[in-house]
């Protein structure tokens, strides 16, 4: 095998060696433990340890790499404590997400790792976000995504690549193809002859290298690092490996034929860079097996520092309130005040948003020139540019995974969904890396999805959901549903400045049907407080979005009736004192919403009330929803399926009791 040592010194030489040796070391050490049982479980990355290693060698120590699970040379050679990361693998709260999550699932800022999550691709556009942040920034840096052979099958593939080349971002992404996917092989796997030949369909450039070389790994990644800066466009790697355990040591290897192993046991990584340094005669073999038992004696120290017994500190406080991140107080809006549209208060809370807060970057499909599908961002990229005002191609999930990104270089950023019926394929980057990453490891996700919601207005079953319920149940995310222009307004500039991810729905049919007197200064309504509209004597209407105008509706032409409204505004997290003070008003509450009846946000509010407020209640909490079929086109169905038609009947039902 050829080594291009080309502008190494041989003191660099020796430090790769060091570098490549110390996580095969630990590697061996931990198998001894799982055997043991003083480890759980670990996926193993013998005979793959040269790709992370070359590729970490050859960044900068500030540039964010996202790793897999067989990465341990990432967090090796970005110079990790050893005890540190024994106490993560064991889930000990002394680890580096608190006991919240294992093996390598978790990050850490301080090292510029971003941590994985189990469903692999969405690590590959958060690669393309930070990328955008160092474009943004004008600096000279890369991102560094790793992938499997098997991830590369995945939507999210294709996405973050995609983006990358048509935004000219300098990403390096990565592949170890080590042959199986668990336990599918390649040719199960895809068609084509190599990975690398998929760089050409982006218009990228791709290069395959051998994984198990050291230095062609390291020279291949300086040498596509330097391109990615220069050019500003990205990279797709193929680096051919082998992986000579299990996917995890629990499933085994009995389906790889067993003549792999004796073949890519003849390419070991360790062995074959072992005898470059021979024949180079920068080290024979005792400075080699002195240089092994010198690692094994710091990874036994280490061992004995991680393996310590440690009470674990168990606090519902602390776990709750890590779900999120601090938020700024309300500001509390000043000066003049203007009648406007509901559309026009959202347009004018991201022009003022966007003057607020210069790392402010606008995204979506369509929203710069055309201004998007309802001309909210119309006369944005004008003000602000193409930098931060940027179409999309049609990508939702990688566009999250983008946003987020961002939010991990410090910026933050609106993703508008064309309708907020899209945001299904933009689900996983949102409920499980944008909800989860501030528990996991205190990363932030800055970033507001905002969702044109709702039906009414005859677009059919895929332009008409009304799907808020399917976020209220995700901790982590904020959800907040405006219904009136001031608060339009107030909730998405309070949504920018909030450091956690809220879904920021905005009902379509209210758009340009209601209008109301709305402060002309930039200010924000305070995430999680409900507002009582108007009090009443009779019943109570806990509601949101466009319910709270047919409870007003209905309560005008009711004169006979005293009528209490509570305008939720936020259901996640929901005001329970704010409804709890609504049900003492009356003690007969109906629950109404634009969603439908099974699973929607009404049976949690319902059952909260039964739960907590009982001795409060005259009557059984009624609840109003649409029909529990998906939204009809015809604008008679239309009319029948939403709860206003039975929001009569079921007031009836309840002043009977």
């Amino acid at each position: 095998m050829y080594f291009d040592r080309s502008n190494l010194a041989d003191t660099e030489l020796l430090s790769f060696y060091r570098a490549l040796l110390y996580p095969r070391l630990i590697e061996e050490k931990m198998l001894l433990l799982l055997r043991q049982g003083k480890i759980s479980k670990w996926f193993s990355g013998i005979g793959q340890e040269a790709i992370a290693v070359g590729a970490t060698l050859a960044l900068e120590a500030d540039e964010w790499i996202m790793p897999l699970h067989r990465n341990l040379g990432v967090f090796t050679t970005r110079n990790m404590p050893l005890h540190k990361l024994l106490l993560q693998w064991q889930g000990s709260d002394e680890g580096y997400s608190k006991g919240r999550e294992r093996s390598f699932h978790f990050g850490s800022r301080a090292y510029h790792i971003c941590g994985m999550i189990s469903h692999l691709g969405p690590q590959l556009s958060i690669a393309d976000g930070i990328a955008l942040a160092h474009q943004l920034k004008k600096e000279h840096k890369v991102s560094l995504a790793f992938s499997g052979e098997g991830g590369t099958s995945e939507g999210e593939f294709h996405e973050a690549l995609n983006v990358a080349a048509v935004w000219g971002l300098p990403v390096i992404f990565l592949v170890e193809n080590n042959g199986y996917g668990l336990s599918t092989p390649v040719s199960e796997q895809y068609h084509c002859k190599s990975l690398v030949d998929k760089a050409i369909g982006y218009g990228m450039e791709g290069v395959q290298v051998d994984g198990n070389n050291l230095l062609e790994v390291y020279q291949t990644i300086r040498t596509a690092r330097a391109y990615a800066i220069k050019e500003q466009k990205p990279v797709l790697i193929e680096a051919m490996t082998f992986r000579m355990r299990g996917h995890e040591e629990a499933s085994g290897v009995k389906y790889v034929p067993p003549e792999l192993f004796e073949e890519w046991g003849k390419k070991d990584p360790v062995a074959q860079y072992e005898t470059f340094l021979r024949e180079a005669h920068l080290l024979d073999n005792a400075g080699i097996e002195a240089l092994r038992q010198e690692l094994k004696h710091r990874i036994d120290e280490e061992v004995s520092k991680g393996l310590e017994p440690l009470p674990f500190a168990v606090s519902t406080h602390t776990e709750l309130e890590d779900i999120y991140a601090p938020a700024p107080p309300a500001l509390l809006p000043s000066g003049t005040a203007s009648e406007k549209r509901f559309i026009d208060a959202i347009s004018e809370a991201l022009r003022q948003s966007m003057e607020q807060y210069p790392e402010l970057v606008l995204m979506g499909q369509d929203i710069a020139a055309y201004g998007g599908a309802f001309k909210i961002t119309d006369g944005l990229l004008g003000r602000f540019g193409k930098e931060r005002v940027r179409n999309t191609p049609l990508c939702e999930s990688a566009i999250v995974g983008t946003a987020l990104g961002l939010s991990i270089a410090g910026f933050k950023s609106m993703v508008e969904m064309q309708f907020a019926d899209f945001v299904s394929c933009g689900f996983n980057q949102i409920v499980n890396n944008l909800a989860k990453i501030h528990y996991r490891w205190g990363q932030t996700a800055d970033v507001v999805i905002r969702m044109p919601t709702g039906g009414g207005v005859g677009a059919g079953p895929f332009h008409s959901q009304s799907n808020e319920a399917w976020f209220t149940h995700v901790p982590g995310l904020k959800v907040v549903y405006p219904s009136s222009p001031e608060d339009a307004k107030g909730l998405l500039t309070a949504a920018i400045a909030d450091p956690n991810p809220v879904m920021y729905f905005e009902h379509k049919a209210l758009y340009r049907s209601i209008s109301g007197l709305v402060p002309d200064g930039y200010y924000t309504v305070e995430i999680g407080k409900a507002r009582l509209i108007q009090a009443g004597e009779d019943i109570s209407i806990i509601t949101y979005g466009s319910g709270v105008h047919w409870a007003m509706e209905y309560a005008a032409a009711h004169p006979e009736l005293s009528i209490a409204i509570l305008d939720l505004r936020t259901l996640l997290p929901l005001d329970y004192d704010a409804i709890r003070d609504t049900v003492a008003l009356t003690g007969k509450v109906l629950v109404l919403h634009e969603d439908t009846l099974t699973g929607g946000l009404g049976g949690e509010i319902s059952a909260w009330i039964a739960e907590h407020c009982f001795h409060l209640l005259d009557a059984p909490v009624i609840r109003c929803a649409s029909l529990d079929t998906p939204v009809p086109f015809a604008i008679p169905l239309e009319k029948n399926f939403l709860a206003k038609a039975r929001l009569d009947q079921c007031i009836q039902q309840l002043t009977s009791w």
